[in-house]
């Protein structure tokens, strides 16, 4: 109980400091907003675009706004193309056991370098290992930010 840990260090009363633990720990009161939540996600998934273009010559990324508006863009195609794109592709994907999947992640990621200005892929081999160290990449700041903004 955090009474004993110095949660309550100050109050008179056991029940007022239970009260006070259920009232912090509501739904009500978070730590941190979802919107500062998404925003340092989009910064960071910038961040790792980045990352490719330095790791990967095949991936070709200007300047930082370029990657901020390339995640969002990624991002957008993932949440609104990827789900049809993986229905419609399903007896593929478990013919290959899941394997297609990387090609799906591939198309989105050509898609939107296609679109884009200061981010271009050469081939799609090239967009098909970017979008897989930028899948990584995201995993990575997936774990970080459920262990630093947890509730």
């Amino acid at each position: 109980m955090r009474a004993e840990t110095g949660f309550c260090r100050g109050v008179a009363s056991l029940r007022a400091c239970e009260v006070l633990t259920a009232w912090a720990d509501s739904a009500s009161i978070t730590r941190y907003s979802s919107a500062m939540r998404i925003i340092i996600r989009w910064l960071l998934l910038a961040a790792a675009l980045l990352l490719v273009a330095h790791l990967y010559p095949g991936v070709v990324v200007t300047t930082f706004g370029s990657a901020m508006i390339a995640a969002f863009v990624i991002g957008l195609f993932n949440a609104l193309l990827r789900p049809v794109l993986v229905l419609l592709t399903l007896p593929v994907t478990l013919i290959t056991l899941g394997l297609f999947l990387f090609v799906i992640n591939a198309l989105m990621f050509y898609f939107a370098a296609s679109m884009l200005d200061g981010f271009s892929v050469t081939s799609f081999t090239a967009a098909l290992i970017g979008s897989v160290i930028y899948s990584l990449c995201s995993m990575v700041i997936d774990v970080a930010m459920e262990r630093v903004f947890h509730r």
